[in-house]
């Protein structure tokens, strides 16, 4: 089959965006995403388990806690605040690790370590990806279901002040807010004075649910001189005093509401020794979280040393501080000291809510989810959950009881503990064989470039591409069974969901059909240029015979598209029609040298015409 220059490259360059956009989905993995969007509005929640007996606790469980606030300190490392640092400049933030009632851990922020991707990592509990990094610089709106978004839904006032990254994050979403930019990184002043500014009126009010407070000042500190600058001993020292004074005015305010109140420290991520962030480096992905509220009661002698957790726990976690539902996309897991002072049955409930949301997750994203170790531990935990329960409305009390209730809570936290896992090991991982499959085509359609630019340089060259030859077909059909064979072993043995392997077999028979005819055409052009010897000639027929034999020559030695063109022409036309191929005509196109040689004689077996056939050789 001839194909022309521009025909064929076009061609090539197709085939090349199908490999590419093959590749970077197999580099990119798709999130996970639930398949109920935000707009279907709440799913109703998932009911007690019971196992022969009727619960009544099909809704939601009651907020824990009646106001939370969140203050998130920009670029603020763990060591900052749980190392000798912290110790130096942050006295009463230290006590209230040590002594006070908190809970300490250290969260992992996952790469891209820059604002939006971790604020929205925060709030929905997912893990963006790297092309959250371009949106950094001017966030839309988020779509995807949040904590936001459901505390809006369900009546909450929400105030903010800070970073306006989460005004364009979530607009209409507060009630009052004031957005600073982070753009001017010279200023570590004013930035957190305009946060500040607000503290006293607002925590006066109590017209408001929850209330967020974005510092920007210990961020331009670092990307100015680092963290070892004394700037940011004097910056710590501020943020320990506005945490006290948040902190004492809400335990002020506890004695006149029903609920306890939630103070939350936290950062987005953390600072390289350079002062910079966005990479993985382990100063910059540790960020403190500390949880203080009056309802983690310490006993004396009670040391709790700082856990790691996941930066996307925070998320269940808030939900199930204000009696939201949790966000549809989380990968988060209950951080489960929140409600450890809680009744075993609550206990239970709360975190039976969180592995219902993330085995559906599971079983939208992951197709072979049934043998998902999480998955089993869950159904397990259910079954166990239900035991419980019927047993518990039977006998209130009972060391039975007790001890099942302890395997079924140990339970619940292993199956958590491998779904989160599960879930984010598929938005982490790359999917290698969708990558290899591109790399083939690509790689293919570069070699079959490569080996045809000689011939395509001339822009009315044409090519020929071999696609009917007999060894060509039998190859053809081998290497598809070879790559058929392939497929099905790597589909049907892989542990992952690959997008690849996802596709319908009209789709993946497609492709492996386009990769299989390139590499025979690349074999049969690599066996003409090896072994197929000398080109075609060119040639010049000098002729007093007839249009039929002129085509016949024609169609025989020279131009592909003369035979067809000349249907259309007569003899006095030909040499307008191809220069160099009639009598009037003795050069070839411009800028080739050419010598005449001796050639062949003979006569037209139609008119009887002498013809003299001259070759053309290229110097």
């Amino acid at each position: 089959m001839r194909l022309g220059a521009g025909t064929f490259a076009a061609c090539c360059v197709a085939i090349e965006v199908l490999g590419i956009a093959v590749f970077l989905r197999g580099f990119f993995p798709a999130p996970v995403r639930s398949s109920a969007g935000t707009e279907h509005g709440a799913e109703p929640p998932a009911p007690e388990p019971s196992a022969g007996a009727s619960s009544n606790w099909t809704t939601l469980p009651p907020p824990l806690f009646g106001k939370v606030v969140i203050v998130l300190i920009d670029a603020l490392r763990d060591d900052f605040v749980f190392g000798s640092k912290g110790v130096k400049f942050m006295p009463y933030t230290t006590y209230l690790v040590e002594k006070g009632a908190s809970h300490s851990f250290v969260a992992e922020a996952k790469p891209p370590t820059v604002t939006m991707p971790r604020i929205k990592a925060l709030m929905t509990g997912s893990l963006p990806g790297f092309v959250d990094v371009l949106r950094n610089l001017n966030s839309p709106a988020l779509l995807e279901d949040s904590v936001i978004r459901q505390a809006k839904a369900a009546g909450k006032r929400i105030i903010f002040y800070g970073d306006e990254t989460w005004v364009k994050l979530f607009p209409k979403h507060f009630v009052e807010y004031d957005g600073t930019t982070s753009f001017f990184v010279s200023d570590y002043t004013e930035v957190d004075n305009n946060v500040t500014r607000h503290l006293d009126k607002v925590l006066k009010r109590g017209d408001w649910d929850m209330l967020i407070l974005h510092y920007l000042g210990l961020d331009h500190i670092g990307h100015i001189s680092g963290p070892s600058s004394p700037l940011i001993g004097r910056k710590l020292s501020e943020m320990d005093s506005v945490l006290m004074k948040i902190h004492t005015s809400l335990l002020s305010k506890e004695r006149e509401v029903a609920l306890p109140s939630l103070l939350v420290l936290c950062g987005d991520h953390g600072m390289s020794e350079t002062g910079s962030h966005g990479a993985s480096s382990m100063e910059e992905v540790n960020t403190p979280l500390i949880l203080i509220s009056s309802a983690f009661e310490r006993k004396p002698g009670d040391v709790r040393h700082p856990t790691r957790v996941q930066q996307t726990d925070v998320a269940a976690t808030l939900a199930i501080a204000l009696g939201l539902p949790i966000p549809k996309d989380s990968v988060g897991s209950l951080l489960f000291p929140v409600v450890e002072g809680k009744p075993m049955r609550e206990q239970l409930r709360f975190l039976h809510l969180n592995t219902v949301q993330l085995s559906k997750l599971l079983q939208e994203n992951v197709p072979s989810y049934e043998k998902d170790p999480g998955f089993e531990q869950f159904k397990m935990s259910e079954r166990l959950h239900g035991n419980w329960i019927r047993l518990y409305l039977e006998e209130k009390q009972s060391e039975v009881l007790l001890n099942l209730g302890s395997k079924v809570l140990r339970q619940y936290l292993d199956a958590l503990k491998t779904l989160s896992l599960s879930l984010s090991t598929q938005v982490a991982q790359y999917d290698m064989y969708s990558m290899m499959v591109g790399t083939v085509v690509v790689l293919e359609v570069l070699t079959l470039l490569l080996l045809s630019v000689p011939q395509a340089l001339h822009r009315k060259a044409e090519l020929e591409v071999p696609l009917s030859s007999p060894g060509f077909s039998l190859l053809f059909y081998l290497v598809i069974l070879v790559l058929s064979a392939i497929h099905v072993i790597v589909c049907t043995s892989a542990e992952s969901s690959c997008y690849f392997c996802g596709l319908s077999w009209l789709a993946a028979g497609g492709v492996m059909v386009l990769a299989s005819a390139l590499l025979c055409v690349i074999v049969s052009v690599l066996t003409n240029v090896l072994v197929g010897g000398k080109p075609r000639r060119k040639a010049v027929l000098v002729t007093s015979g007839c249009l039929s034999f002129t085509r016949h020559w024609l169609n025989t030695w020279c131009v592909p598209s003369a035979g067809s063109a000349l249907e259309r022409v007569g003899r006095e036309d030909l040499g307008q029609l191809i220069p160099g191929l009639w009598v009037s005509f003795r050069s070839v196109p411009l800028g080739q040298t050419t010598s005449f040689l001796a050639g062949r004689r003979g006569s037209c077996n139609c008119c009887k015409g002498d013809w003299e056939e001259l070759p053309v050789t290229e110097e």
